[in-house]
């Protein structure tokens, strides 16, 4: 079983995917297909999808009876004793980070109701 999510890729490439996998919602592909074909659409993927983001979740016999692989994300895999997991960056390493406090517009109105 294979499950592929793509995050501001070309059309391009969500049409090649759609040859060998269903897109069950917009990005989101699924399917079962041999390991070899697996790899040769992973390597499709990170040729075109250049500035997009991309994570591909695969059955294999481990453990957890699953793999990730990722291209251009903010999480990294990790493995810790031959578990893989997902760690989210740590404040400093966010490449958009969010501006705290209240925005623009919330200021505004807020203002014109006082």
């Amino acid at each position: 079983m294979v499950v592929l999510v793509l995050t501001a890729c070309p059309a391009g490439l969500r049409g090649h995917l759609t040859r060998w996998l269903l897109e069950v919602s917009p990005g989101v592909f699924i399917g079962h297909v041999p390991a070899r074909i697996r790899d040769l659409l992973w390597m499709r993927v990170e040729e075109m999808c250049k500035n997009g983001r991309a994570i591909l979740i695969y059955s294999t016999r481990n453990e957890q009876r699953l793999a990730f692989k990722v291209h251009q994300h903010d999480w990294e895999v990790v493995d810790l004793d031959g578990l893989q997991l997902m760690r989210r960056p740590s404040e400093g390493k966010v490449t958009n980070p969010m501006r705290h406090g209240w925005s623009a517009a919330s200021r505004k109105r807020r203002a014109r109701r006082s």
